[in-house]
């Protein structure tokens, strides 16, 4: 049974407005999956009913097989944990180290834990050398490394992060990367929304394309930028090396180094 599973999920907000029709989707435990299409394609609502900040108007949304209308939204954000695509939506502590360690806290989990648990996500996220920094004195790009550590710091078995590498610069971007390698490589999930599709074709195997509030595909990378028609009912664009590629007859191509192996 899959870990993550929506079962022909609709949702509706409170103005009447259907964000998701007859939606589903499963997620094994480690697995990097990015949900890619244009805006109000209902990303944002997808993941949201993952990590129980909303519950579903039909259907299902499954946790380790139990739904999520029977957990209260922290219990569920306790195995799903979700980063927010503006940081600023997230934090409100005085000091990075708080930020970081507060989940843990409210947790009542052990002081001399919570001092281990805190460095470790600290570092992982290059923040250990401004732990008494107030998060607010941080660029926007780094303030978002402070969120990503306070979610892996509650060591949820799926983490989702919402449009990652907007505002980052490469360094950044590759931080983020390795953050990724080392949350599957202990055996957990990756789920990002974003449009950035360099990013999507090197960090991430597996893609779920959405369009009109449903999921048009759901496949291995390569084969989503292989499909046109796909592609352009959602609006997306191929990575820029593909186009490339493409500009002298080489499909199958994402990357440079592909390219490179091509020409």
């Amino acid at each position: 049974m899959a870990y993550l599973e929506l079962c022909d999920v609709d949702f509706s907000y409170s103005n009447g407005f259907e964000a998701l029709h007859h939606v589903s989707m499963r997620f094994e435990m480690g697995e990097a999956v990015a949900i890619i299409g244009q805006n109000g394609a209902g990303k944002t609502t997808v993941v949201k009913l993952m990590n129980g900040l909303l519950k579903p108007s039909r259907g299902q949304v499954l946790v380790d097989g139990v739904t999520t209308k029977q957990q209260r939204t922290s219990q569920v954000a306790a195995k799903v944990g979700y980063v927010f695509q503006n940081p600023d939506d997230q934090i409100f502590q005085d000091t990075i180290g708080k930020e970081i360690a507060y989940g843990l806290v409210k947790k009542k989990v052990e002081k001399s834990a919570v001092k281990a648990k805190v460095a470790a996500a600290a570092r992982l996220c290059g923040l250990e050398d401004e732990m008494e920094t107030h998060p607010y004195d941080l660029p926007f790009s780094r303030r978002k490394f402070v969120t990503i550590a306070s979610a892996l710091v509650m060591d949820p078995k799926v983490l989702i992060l919402d449009e990652p590498t907007a505002g980052q610069d490469a360094p950044s971007t590759r931080l983020l990367a390795d953050i990724i390698q080392g949350v599957m490589a202990s055996g957990k999930t990756v789920i990002t929304i974003t449009h950035d599709m360099e990013f999507v074709t090197k960090e991430f195997s597996r893609g779920i394309v959405m369009a009109k509030k449903h999921v048009l595909m759901d496949a291995p990378i390569a084969e989503i930028f292989e499909n046109d028609e796909v592609l352009e009912e959602a609006h997306l664009k191929r990575p820029y090396i593909a186009q490339l590629a493409r500009s002298y007859g080489i499909r199958g191509v994402l990357t440079d180094e592909e390219l490179l192996r091509a020409m």
